[in-house]
């Protein structure tokens, strides 16, 4: 277990049940950013046993306290238990921050999915006072599935369990870290930079609108236009600066190597342009685990000439330097809660390409969408014989909305005692 405090007296008490990738930074930027906590945590090792059996560690080493003010902790934690175990903590304002939801969580077949760790989440939400979530889409998701999902006990059901946990929920994003990377940037993005544009956050807000509303239609119809720099935007029109047409389109794909991320769709659209004998870079990056989908190591041997980056880039400068190098940025998840690895590469300059559902129509205007993999594929094509649509366009998404600067105000107000 790792512990920490920060400042005098505490006053918050930040408690991870899997101290690793976005719940270890989150963790991270509170500590460094909120005066007064106090960390436990646990190493981000067998998750199952964590969701298990955490709380009952952690009722043994978090020392009483009489300043504790503030519990923060994910819904990896039975907080229910914890709190149990320790009256003295139960006293304090628990805030539950959903990274994921159990009860919609992917699953290679249903019958895989292991009620506890759902029922722990609903049980979790119950004693505390504010539960977030990092998007809409998460928070609907979970809340709408626990009637069905406590249909699978064979009887004497709880009822209107979604209707006490509603109140208390609210959505905030997640605090992407969004580097400085102008030094990482070829020059095209770096001219995109320098135009004109609005420049206050409630400016770019309305354009953002407007481009999503006058747009849905072209989008729908003539997929090559909506790739255009948008006519609509209130903005100086300007001529579009020459752009180098003889480098080939380079799509990124930054996702973890797992199913729930559909590399199979990506993978059979990028096989399909290579047989239109279409030019293209790929770049695959994302962390591995331990069973790697066997659609890797097949498409890595059909798509070789076409490859330039393949595997996960621990340095993270280095995976900064290949999405500033990019065109593109795909998804193709089957499921995604927030989606920061598409925040990153458009904070980078990429042209993102998203399913139309999920939390992605939250984040991306309908022009980055698709619907059918008919589309993303159609998509893909036209970029590749027109890269420049794709290194012109300036991306109607404003990633600093998601940045820690934008969002510290409501996670310092989450964590002071007052109210829930």
């Amino acid at each position: 277990m790792q512990r920490s405090e920060v400042g005098g007296s505490p006053s918050v008490l930040l408690v991870e049940a899997f101290y690793g990738g976005s719940h270890k930074q989150l963790i991270d930027l509170l500590k460094e950013n909120v005066d007064g906590c106090s960390v436990f945590t646990l190493p981000a090792k067998k998750w199952h046993w964590r969701a298990r059996t955490a709380a009952l560690y952690f009722s043994q080493t978090i020392p009483a306290c009489s300043s504790y003010r503030a519990l923060f902790s994910s819904s990896v934690l039975n907080l229910c238990e914890l709190v149990a175990l320790r009256p003295d903590l139960a006293r304090l304002k628990k805030v539950l921050y959903f990274h994921e939801n159990q009860l919609v969580y992917p699953v290679r077949k249903d019958q895989e999915r292991d009620f506890q760790y759902g029922y722990n989440q609903v049980l979790s939400c119950l004693v505390s006072d504010v539960v977030v979530f990092n998007s809409r889409f998460n928070m609907e998701s979970f809340l709408s599935s626990i009637p069905s999902f406590m249909k699978k006990i064979p009887d004497h059901r709880p009822k209107d369990l979604d209707r006490l946990i509603r109140p208390k929920c609210v959505v905030l994003s997640y605090p992407v870290q969004l580097p400085d990377i102008s030094s990482l940037l070829p020059e095209h993005k770096l001219r995109r930079l320098r135009r004109p544009a609005a420049t206050s956050q409630s400016d770019r807000r309305i354009v953002t609108s407007q481009t999503n509303q006058q747009q849905t239609s072209r989008c729908k119809e003539d997929p090559v236009e909506s790739l255009s720099e948008p006519r609509s935007v209130p903005t100086p029109v300007q001529h579009p600066e020459p752009v180098d047409q003889a480098d080939p389109l380079h799509i990124v794909w930054p996702h973890r190597w797992e199913h729930d991320k559909n590399p199979e769709l990506f993978f059979s659209t990028l096989i399909k342009l290579k047989e239109k004998q279409l030019d293209f870079k790929l770049s695959v990056l994302g962390e591995t685990f331990t069973d790697v989908p066997e659609i890797f190591s097949s498409s890595q041997r059909l798509l070789q000439s076409h490859i330039l980056n393949w595997g996960f880039l621990s340095s993270k400068d280095q995976y900064l330097k290949v999405l500033c190098d990019a065109d593109v940025v795909v998804s193709t998840a089957r499921h995604e809660f927030f989606g920061v690895a598409m925040l990153e590469a458009v904070h980078c300059g990429c042209f993102p390409l998203c399913p139309k559902a999920l939390v992605y129509p939250e984040i991306f205007p309908d022009q980055y969408l698709y619907s059918t993999p008919e589309q993303l594929c159609k998509r893909l094509q036209e970029l590749c014989k027109r890269p420049d649509l794709a290194r012109r366009h300036v991306i109607m998404v404003d990633t600093s909305l998601y940045s820690w600067t934008s969002l510290k105000t409501q996670f310092k107000g989450l964590l002071s005692a007052e109210g829930s």
